[in-house]
């Protein structure tokens, strides 16, 4: 997935023919660049919209651009995992072999160690304080100031006013019974995020996609996070939003006890991002239900879920 500028586009763009890649093709590239890897057992694996995953063997991956066809958000994974990883507490798909563009295939590719586990999208959490405490505990060690060349955030890394357009177009967008009688309250909500005051300390790294296809399950709690393709430094509010968009209902008061950095100014930008990212998943729902291209019909119901979480979870506590 892509910053707010590029969801809308892409939505905007959906029926554009994306590339065919079978198994025949990843072995190909395989073969023809890393052939110590090519005879692994090879499956494709459910999901994935401008990047599709291969699961290679028991501990790799192949991450190959689909739609995607920027290479600077894999170049950015390759350079900046291998130093992030070793210092999260969960398990992301670390880089550990590069494939070039080539006659055969014109796009990138990566080797990525596999991270265990199903998608969000596809499972629960049952655990919601064990989710709770694990989501903190990842992001507190990920919200940490970036060396200097590290890259700049944008889309949700940025203050919410910064991300009008993308709120008015999922809003505008989705049918009237989607939202129904909560229209005034998300859009109530969005305006106090707008209104919100910057964050003001030096920036952070921040996942900045953090939505229930990012982040893997097991044992009913979270066991790892996957897709950095919008790694960068920016406002931690944009990861935040996870208490909303990823977490059970009444989780959020206990993540953010645990996280224990958070302002007030932060958790009303991050309740504003949760409700952006939640129409999106909406409105994603609602073209996967239409048929068009790259919708997604399981999503619909987990953004009306979160819309409904940062609806009634209305947090009353922050750090003096």
């Amino acid at each position: 997935m892509v910053d707010v500028a590029g969801w809308v586009a892409s939505l905007d763009g959906m029926t554009e023919i994306e590339t065919e890649i079978t198994a025949g093709l990843v072995r190909d590239l395989l073969r023809d660049q890393h052939p110590d890897l090519a005879e692994l057992p090879l499956r494709e694996v459910e999901g994935g919209w401008g990047n599709q995953m291969w699961r290679l063997g028991d501990e790799l991956a192949v991450r190959i651009q689909r739609m995607e066809t920027d290479p600077d958000r894999q170049l950015k994974e390759r350079r900046w995992l291998p130093v992030l990883a070793p210092r999260l507490p969960l398990p992301i798909p670390v880089p550990v072999r590069s494939g070039a563009p080539s006659e055969r295939f014109r796009k990138l590719w990566t080797v990525v160690t596999w991270v265990p586990g199903l998608p969000l999208d596809h499972e629960s959490i049952t655990r919601g304080e064990h989710a709770a405490d694990t989501l903190a505990a990842f992001l507190r060690a990920l919200h940490v100031t970036a060396p200097a060349d590290a890259p700049v955030g944008g889309g949700f890394a940025a203050h919410p006013k910064d991300c009008a357009g993308g709120f008015d177009h999922f809003f505008d967008s989705l049918d009237a019974d989607a939202i129904g009688s909560d229209a005034a309250d998300v859009r109530s909500i969005w305006d106090d995020a707008v209104a919100a005051p910057a964050w003001e300390s030096p920036p952070v790294w921040v996942h900045g996609d953090l939505h229930p296809a990012n982040v893997v399950v097991a044992d009913g709690t979270l066991a790892g996070v996957v897709d950095f393709g919008e790694l960068s430094v920016g406002d931690p509010a944009s990861d935040l939003a996870a208490a909303w968009v990823l977490l059970p209902e009444g989780a959020a008061a206990r993540f953010f006890a645990a996280y224990g950095e958070a302002d007030e100014a932060t958790v009303r930008r991050a309740r504003g991002l949760a409700a952006l990212k939640s129409l999106f998943l909406m409105l994603m729902g609602q073209n996967g239900d239409r048929g068009l291209p790259g919708g997604k019909p399981a999503w619909g119901p987990a953004g009306r879920a979160a819309l409904d979480r940062v609806l009634s979870e209305r947090l009353t506590r922050f750090r003096e």
